[in-house]
């Protein structure tokens, strides 16, 4: 049974995560998709191929990428390298403290260039990516012209 996880499932945007596909039989090409929708509905997307190692898995940070969204060996160039399905969008947060990002990553068989409703995937989870931690108090700023935001931590 293929299984893809994220440890931590839920950490700081700016943190490092382990990727881990397993279940793979050994060098089977696969694309591994990561993808979420902001605050506006828009989506943002990663794709990525890559071929399973001799036990059946694959981790980006041990195994390079075949292409797709980027090339070569990044451990977190499933998040990095998002991009939005409407060209010129940026991915921003407006919500820091609120809610977090939740990226879906999904694990597909073969070299799946674009994915329809009909196509399954082989395994899917969520990664929480929070942008403030736990505690953190947020005070607006109204000084005169200034305008901001101070995060104080707990």
């Amino acid at each position: 049974m293929v299984e893809v996880t994220v440890t931590p499932q839920s950490s700081l945007a700016d943190r490092p995560v382990a990727v881990l596909v397993r279940g793979l039989s050994p060098s089977q090409l696969v694309t591994l998709r990561a993808s979420l929708t902001d605050e506006h509905g828009e989506c943002f997307q990663s794709r990525t191929f890559f071929r399973a190692d001799a036990t059946g898995e694959v981790d980006p940070g041990r195994h390079p990428a075949l292409g797709g969204s980027y090339s070569g060996v990044w451990p977190m160039g499933v998040f990095w390298f998002l991009q939005p399905n409407t060209l010129f969008r940026r991915l921003v947060k407006r919500d820091v403290a609120g809610s977090p990002f939740l990226v879906r990553l999904e694990v597909f068989d073969g070299v799946c260039l674009v994915t329809g409703p009909q196509d399954q995937p082989l395994a899917s989870c969520e990664a929480e990516r929070w942008y403030v931690g736990p505690g953190v108090q947020r005070v607006p700023i109204r000084e005169g012209r200034v305008r901001g935001a101070l995060f104080l931590p707990p």
